[in-house]
């Protein structure tokens, strides 16, 4: 599934889906028969759920989580696919699948990854896009790119890796005011030790996927994925050997970049530089 429409991206997310449904039947010593019955459909459809050849309902989904006790987990997944709004349909499959994750590693050529933007960076970046937006729809935008971050505060957090270009230290995305916030929020995620990130020099020159945002996922009990992005779309790849290709591309760009330590000093010195550059202006 290496394309980029939007029914091959969902598609992915609800076979994430059905192996969590599987997992988790299965770890309540369950058949799908058995299953099935408690929840007032065939075991065959249950089977058909956890192959996402079939998508419950919603009040299944509900029951589902009643018999399974899982805190809701199945009728939050399918009101996410099904009906959030806020996001692309490229994308809302990638925000689900971020949830779930236990490491997530990206690499951002020009602009700060969405986990790690603060509202104003957001809010420059959304009025970038859309000039004649409403205040309601740049809020909308905020809201959900801070709910997306709160991964990153969970106790069961993932392990997150960032590589960032030196070109998005340096482009003072809604001012240099604004941009010396978002580096310094940055700093402070890698001081809590809730982010590793390195940057990629310019001085490097080309480098593998070049210009190319990607970011790549693992799960506990599911296959890898990797998701790359171009103009107004995006592609979820699942295909084993894609996204070992994406895995190997992302080895040489951290070979590439500068040590934890010596990206953090990087920043640090970019912020400074956006700080004086505010207070001239």
């Amino acid at each position: 599934m290496a394309n980029g429409s939007h029914g091959s991206q969902r598609q992915a997310a609800w076979e994430f889906f059905g192996t969590e449904l599987k997992r988790r039947r299965e770890e309540a010593g369950l058949t799908q028969v058995e299953l099935g019955a408690m929840v007032f459909v065939s075991g065959g459809y249950i089977g058909q759920f956890e192959q996402a050849i079939r998508k419950p309902q919603l009040d299944v989904a509900v029951r589902i989580d009643e018999v399974l006790q899982t805190a809701g987990f199945f009728e939050r997944t399918w009101r996410k696919l099904i009906d959030d709004k806020r996001y692309a349909d490229y994308f809302a499959a990638v925000v689900e699948l971020e949830r779930t994750a236990t490491k997530i590693a990206e690499f951002a050529p020009t602009l700060v990854p969405g986990l790690l933007q603060t509202a104003s960076y957001t809010r420059a970046v959304t009025l970038a896009s859309n000039p004649f937006a409403s205040e309601t729809y740049i809020e909308e935008k905020i809201a959900a790119r801070i709910e997306r971050a709160r991964i990153l505060n969970d106790a069961t957090r993932p392990e997150y890796w960032a590589i960032l270009h030196e070109h998005v230290l340096r482009i003072p995305v809604g001012g240099a005011a604004e941009m010396a916030e978002q580096l310094e929020h940055i700093l402070e995620l890698a001081r809590q030790q809730k982010v590793l990130v390195q940057v990629l020099p310019i001085a490097v020159g080309a480098y593998p996927l070049m210009g190319r945002m990607v970011q790549l996922m693992e799960f506990e009990d599911a296959p890898p994925t990797a998701y790359t992005e171009a103009v107004y779309s995006g592609s979820l790849l699942d295909d084993p050997a894609l996204v070992k290709r994406v895995q190997g591309a992302y080895d040489l760009l951290r070979a590439a970049a500068l040590p934890p330590e010596a990206s953090l000093a990087l920043i640090q010195s970019a912020a400074e530089d956006h700080r004086r550059c505010a207070r001239t202006t």
